[in-house]
Parts: C-alpha cells; structure tokens; sequence
C-alpha cells in the first residue's frame, strides 16, 4: 500500500510565520483555510488547569494575514491529528455551513480493546448526555429516548488480535464523544479512554489512541475537494510496532475507507 502522505514543510520568504512560531505541522494551506495536525494531548482551548493550548499559538499562524486564524471545528485535547482552521470571517462562515451539514468527511483510526462483532458496519445509536453537570459525558440510548441526539458511525475492522483491533471510522454526525461513546457501547473501547472504559483512571496508563486521520473539505465550488491525510503520532506507532504492523500501512488502509464511506445524509 501507498505509505502515508509527509506533512507540507512550513513556509517561508515574507509569507512566512513570525519567528518563534509553534512546531504544528502543517498539512494544507490555501487563501481561506488551514489544516494542521494536532499533537496528542495539546486543548484547543483554555480549560481550568490551564497550560497551553493551541488558543495561544493562532497568531503564529497568521503567515501574513491581518488577524489569526480561528477553528471550524474542534478535537478533545488526547485526539491527534487534522484539525481544520477558517483564516478569515469569511471562510469560517463557509467551513461552518459545509461542518454543520455534513459535507466534510472526516475519518478516524482508533485502538479498542475487543473488537464489533462485524467486519464493517454502521452504529446507528442515539446519544444523551449521562449527567446534566457534565454536558460532555455521554452514553447510548434506546431510540425515542427524550432528549437523545441521532449518532451513526460508519466503521471498518482493519485488525484483530492481542485482544486488540484497529478499526477505521467515519462519523457521519457530529455529537460530542460520538466515537468513544459509540464504541464503548460495542464493548470495545479506546485505548487509552479513561471516561468509556478504555483505560484506568489511575495516572500512568496508555495514551487515548484515537487520531484525525483525514478530512476531506470542499470548499471550492469548482473544483476537487480538499482531502488531507495526517501521519499517526507516535505513541499509536508505537502500539503498533508492539503488534508487528506496519503503521503506513494502516494509514493507507484507513484512507481507502474513507473513499468507500458513502456520504452522510
């Protein structure tokens, strides 16, 4: 298989990031986007512990432009991977309209401990939120559910043993935690996810292995869409390495789920 496509080299001449500009590889850049690839373990934004969050490092990526580029969507601080910028008003209007209706596809590699039953498939459960303090905590529920949102998740086995998988998975809804929640209703959790049961909750345990494998954005309204792919980092590498595979491998294996996923409703 085809290995995974290297992240574009950062600009630069007068075009450039100022210096001191973060190490946030960049995957695509265009008049009216940005697509990054998110560390593992950096917030998009401030939370209560504080530290640093990707928030602080926006103007950096400004590369010439008057203000800094905002987010058109978010990932949970232990996700890695593509994370989609709008650089001015206008673009975050368009990025907004084309997330908020479906039209980007995003696609998924996640480790689980266990594995869905089937090959491939689509979850179609409906989510809640498990406590009204929490509004980010969520569980499956039965449809009808009052308060419940439709999820579905298209999914692929792209491996099984060790007591492990690595499946490939495209959300066609966006609900907060969809993934891990759904997966954790499978009874195959993430890897690493402390809040669906993937992990303790004692420190020293694995990291979330979950990664923003590709987004597919179109944005232009002739022309090809905007597809970029995101190396995984490296501590699913590593678990992978641990397991004998080939992580480029499964990259490209995960993008050629991508194509097949049909598109969202």
């Amino acid at each position: 298989m085809t290995p995974s496509p290297k992240p574009s080299p950062t600009p630069t001449g007068p075009d450039a990031a100022p210096t001191g500009a973060p190490a946030l590889p960049l995957l695509h850049r265009d008049g009216m986007m940005l697509i990054i690839d998110k560390p593992y373990g950096l917030p998009v934004h401030p939370g209560p512990k504080g530290g640093p969050t990707l928030s602080d490092q926006l103007d950096a990526l400004r590369f010439g432009l008057p203000r800094a580029p905002e987010l058109a969507h978010r990932l949970d601080k232990d996700t890695s991977g593509c994370l989609v910028l709008g650089r001015h008003p206008k673009a975050l209007a368009v990025l907004g309209k084309l997330f908020a209706s479906g039209a980007v596809d995003k696609t998924y590699v996640a480790l689980t401990r266990g594995a869905p039953a089937d090959d491939e498939g689509l979850i179609d459960q409906p989510l809640a939120k498990r406590s009204p303090h929490r509004g980010w905590w969520m569980q499956a529920v039965p449809k009808g559910t009052p308060g419940a949102q439709e999820a579905r998740t298209a999914f692929r086995v792209l491996h099984r043993g060790d007591g492990l998988s690595i499946l490939a998975l495209s959300p066609l809804t966006g609900r907060t935690h969809q993934l891990r929640a759904h997966l954790a209703h499978l009874g195959a959790p993430i890897l690493g996810d402390a809040i669906y049961g993937g992990a303790s909750r004692l420190p020293g345990g694995p990291k979330l292995h979950l990664h923003s494998r590709r987004v597919v954005v179109p944005l232009a309204k002739k022309g090809p869409p905007v597809a970029v792919s995101a190396p995984l980092p490296p501590h699913i590498c590593e678990t992978l390495a641990h397991l004998g595979l080939d992580s480029a491998a499964i990259g490209a294996a995960a993008d050629a789920f991508a194509k097949d996923v049909p598109p969202a409703d």
